[in-house]
């Protein structure tokens, strides 16, 4: 007999298990294969116009996305959707890493697949996910990574980890900074509302190749890459982080900071950046 206010196990909705190891680098092997071309590029004729349409998509940069070569794309992540605006800015199929809960529902998992998207294991050091990154970025395609490692909602971007810049001096690729803003707006439970999304891709960073980089050498290239991301992030009107640059977004953009959010001061130099007049007189 059950007591008050308990469920029924078979009531709930049972949860599929996570996938094992081998299941994982099955869809890897997939990914190594190329995207399902009918798939990705029927995927895409729907949805980058619909982008266009319903949420006012707003591309700023894409002339800084190398059209060939290996690139690496670091993006914030605020939407089940930045994958997809990511991918509306280049003009080549791009590959991306998901965390590997997504991945448990059979058509979910072959739909995604077929995009190019391949599962990791947060929270550990996954070098299977990482294997494939570096070896889809050696024959020479694109692959999206989010450094905050999970989506960040509300307020500013959350910390980069430091797998981007490993991956970075890893493969030599170039980093473009990638900053989406509006997504996190879009969507109230199951419905998908209309609001203005941009996406900015900045110029691209180089780095030189390291066979096997140390984890300060990899946190230093991230803390190079990241406040560009920031920057993108502040341009766009987001609000500044919380140990962010410093950078009042109503002052870069004042027509699209969000409402209230007015500019506090003028960009003048702090006062220790002001000259010592005092010095040059003696």
């Amino acid at each position: 007999m059950l007591a008050r206010g308990a469920v029924p196990e078979a009531a709930g909705k049972a949860e599929r298990p996570d996938l094992d190891r081998d299941q994982r680098l099955a869809l890897h092997a997939r990914v190594g294969k190329g995207v399902n071309p009918l798939v990705y590029w029927t995927v895409r004729a729907f949805f980058q116009p619909f982008f266009h349409v319903y949420f006012r998509l707003s591309r700023i940069g894409r002339e800084h996305i190398p059209a060939t070569g290996p690139v690496i794309f670091a993006a914030n992540h605020r939407s089940f959707l930045d994958p997809f605006v990511i991918g509306a800015m280049s003009r080549r199929p791009l590959y991306f890493v998901a965390k590997k809960e997504l991945f448990r529902k059979p058509l979910q998992r072959w739909f995604l697949n077929s995009l190019g998207a391949f599962p990791i294991d947060r929270g550990n050091a996954d070098g299977d996910a990482m294997s494939t990154a570096r070896a889809v970025l050696e024959r020479g395609d694109c692959v999206v990574i989010f450094p905050e490692g999970t989506r960040t909602r509300p307020g500013g971007i959350g910390r980069p980890k430091r797998g981007v810049g490993r991956l970075a001096l890893e493969t030599g690729a170039p980093v473009v900074p990638v900053t989406v803003h509006g997504t996190s707006h879009i969507r109230t439970t199951w419905r998908i509302r209309p609001h203005k999304v941009s996406v900015r891709a900045g110029r691209p960073l180089t780095f030189p190749q390291v066979e096997d980089p140390t984890s300060e050498l990899a946190t230093a290239v991230t803390s190079r890459i990241w406040p560009c991301v920031e920057l993108g992030w502040n341009s766009l009107g987001g609000h500044t982080t919380e140990r962010g640059i410093g950078v009042d977004p109503a002052l870069l953009r004042p027509e699209l900071a969000p409402d209230g959010l007015a500019p506090q001061r003028t960009l003048a130099p702090a006062a220790d950046d002001r000259p010592d007049r005092k010095a040059d007189a003696v």
